[in-house]
């Protein structure tokens, strides 16, 4: 069975039939570009590697949207599922994990998000009155 690439790495892993870079189409157009090549291939099963970095983000997820195929999401341990309703389970846990709110790191994220708020209001709080007392002892001289 043919194996097609999207990459931004050069070089082409032994196997593959056609790699397709992304450096190759930067901009709007060229973009549309790769899309469109992509769907003239007609993919019945495409597949998207989530290994926690952000690596070709976008691209990925452009794909994803724009190229009607069977999608599977596989992670750096190698574990994967299908986008389906059927794995509504695997994709929340997966997800969870993505955002830090699973296990014991969860209280810690949401203990951030709860004092995220209070933080910038002190900081924008301390910026004014800092410039405030700046203008105020200019003026006094």
């Amino acid at each position: 069975m043919p194996v097609d690439l999207v990459t931004c790495y050069a070089g082409a892993p032994e196997g593959i039939s056609a790699v397709y870079r992304v450096t190759d189409y930067s901009g709007p157009e060229r973009r549309s570009d790769l899309i469109r090549l992509l769907r003239e291939h007609r993919y019945t099963i495409a597949g998207m590697i989530c290994s926690g970095e952000p690596i070709m983000k976008k691209w990925k997820w452009l794909i994803a949207f724009r190229i009607p195929a069977k999608l599977f999401i596989v992670n750096e341990n190698g574990d994967y599922f299908w986008i389906h309703r059927d794995f509504i389970k695997n994709m929340r846990e997966f997800s969870l994990v993505r955002l830090g709110l699973s296990g014991a790191g969860a209280i810690r994220t949401l203990g951030r998000l709860l004092i995220f708020p209070f933080s910038v209001l002190f900081l924008v709080l301390y910026a004014f009155v800092a410039h405030m007392r700046r203008a105020i002892n200019s003026s006094k001289l």
